[in-house]
Parts: C-alpha cells; sequence; structure tokens
C-alpha cells in the first residue's frame, strides 16, 4: 500500500503539472498566476468531492477518529499531497512576489498529510481537514480570476469576495476549532496534533487579513457610493 501510495503521489505531482502546462497553452495571454488558480480551483473542488465521498459515516463525519486510514481516504489524500507539492514549488519558482503565508500554510499541510499517509491513520481527522480547508478555496481563486478577467470592483468581484469571507469563516472558524479539538484530544501521534494546531494557527491569522479585506472592500465601496450622490 506504502509503494501504491507513493507512486500516485509522484504522478499526482507529474499530472498537476502537465494540467497546468495546458492551461497555460490553452490561455498564453494569461498571467502565471491566473493559469496556476485555474488549476487550483479544479483541485478544490475535486478534493471536497473526494472527501465528501470517503467519508465513513455521516452521522459522524470525523469517525472513527485515530483510527486506521481506508484505502479510499489515503488515495484522497495523496491526490491533495501531489497538488500541494506541485503548488509549493509555483510558490518558489513561480514569478512574483513570494508569498510567504501560503509558503507556510503549503508546508504544514505537506507535513501533515504526508505524516497522516505514512502512519496510515487519522484519515477521518485528515480529510475532515481537507473539506474544512479546501471548500472556501473555489471563490478565493474566483476573486482573482476575475480582476484578470476585467471585473475588478464590480458588483461580481464584491460578490466573490463576500462569499469567499463568509465560507472561510464558517469553515476555517467554525468548524476548524471543532476539528483541530478532536485531533488533540484523540490518541492520534504528536506530529499530526502538531500540524492540525499549526494548520489552525495559519487559518486564524487569515481570518483576521480577511476581516480587514472586507472592511477596506465595503468601506471603499461606500465611499464612492457617497460621491457619486
Amino acid at each position: 500500500m506504502e509503494d501504491y501510495i507513493g507512486r500516485l503521489v509522484v504522478f499526482g505531482v507529474l499530472l498537476w503539472t502537465a494540467l497546468f502546462i495546458s492551461v497555460r497553452k490553452m490561455f498564453p495571454k494569461k498571467s502565471f498566476s491566473f493559469c496556476n488558480r485555474v488549476v487550483s480551483t479544479i483541485h478544490a473542488s475535486l478534493g471536497v468531492i473526494l472527501a465528501s465521498l470517503s467519508v465513513q459515516n455521516w452521522s459522524c463525519p470525523v469517525c472513527p477518529m485515530a483510527s486506521s486510514s481506508s484505502p479510499f481516504q489515503m488515495q484522497t489524500l495523496a491526490v491533495t499531497l501531489a497538488y500541494m507539492i506541485y503548488d509549493l514549488m509555483c510558490c518558489f519558482f513561480g514569478p512574483g512576489h513570494f508569498n510567504i503565508d501560503n509558503a507556510v500554510h503549503h508546508l504544514v499541510s505537506i507535513i501533515g498529510i504526508g505524516a497522516g499517509l505514512s502512519y496510515q491513520m487519522c484519515g477521518s481527522e485528515l480529510v475532515a481537514a481537507l473539506w474544512v480547508t479546501e471548500i472556501s478555496s473555489p471563490f478565493l481563486h474566483a476573486r482573482e480570476l476575475l480582476k484578470e478577467l476585467g471585473y475588478k470592483d464590480t458588483d461580481l468581484n464584491l460578490l466573490a469576495d463576500i462569499s469567499f469571507a463568509a465560507i472561510f469563516s464558517i469553515a476555517r472558524m467554525g468548524v476548524g476549532p471543532y476539528i483541530t479539538y478532536i485531533t488533540l484530544s484523540a490518541d492520534n501521534p504528536l506530529l499530526i496534533k502538531i500540524m492540525g494546531s499549526g494548520l489552525q494557527l495559519v487559518s486564524a491569522y487569515w481570518f483576521y487579513k480577511i476581516v480587514m479585506m472586507v472592511r477596506y472592500k465595503l468601506f471603499k465601496r461606500n465611499k464612492a457610493s457617497n460621491k457619486v450622490k
């Protein structure tokens, strides 16, 4: 099983990279970031679907806790691990300003998922965390994609901003702390607990930045409306 998962991760990295190259060829005039966000949106949607399908008991989505991962859970996590490795390479080698926040998030995720795959346990907790972290990602990327498509400062872009902020806040600051709590409370390996706590701290930091972003956007919009009046 370990050899199979290892091959799946390597194949996944190559597949995500090939998808990015294909998107670049489809949109040659668009930026590196635009093409990467298209790939990221595909992963986020796929990750949420696979995480949902891998839930073993919907009456308790994070059950059984601190238990052996199912084969499907491990495959789901391998797909996301491959994407995280691909996207981390984009963070370091892609053109533009290096984003330390994103790099730290990716490193924490890679170590956490890698540890879960190595131990072959904590599958329920990890796919729940995957669902929570990716559910808001399509809206995150939509914000930036719309800007490059010429919809910056429009109602559509504002809707994407508000949708992202709302879904992120509910998922990361509502459900996220609960998943972190049960991960810390269960008999999970120490490394899993540390990475789970680290991911929640990163989410809290991003939540603060999102609140500031929404506040700025609404203030800017109200100011513009008052000028028109």
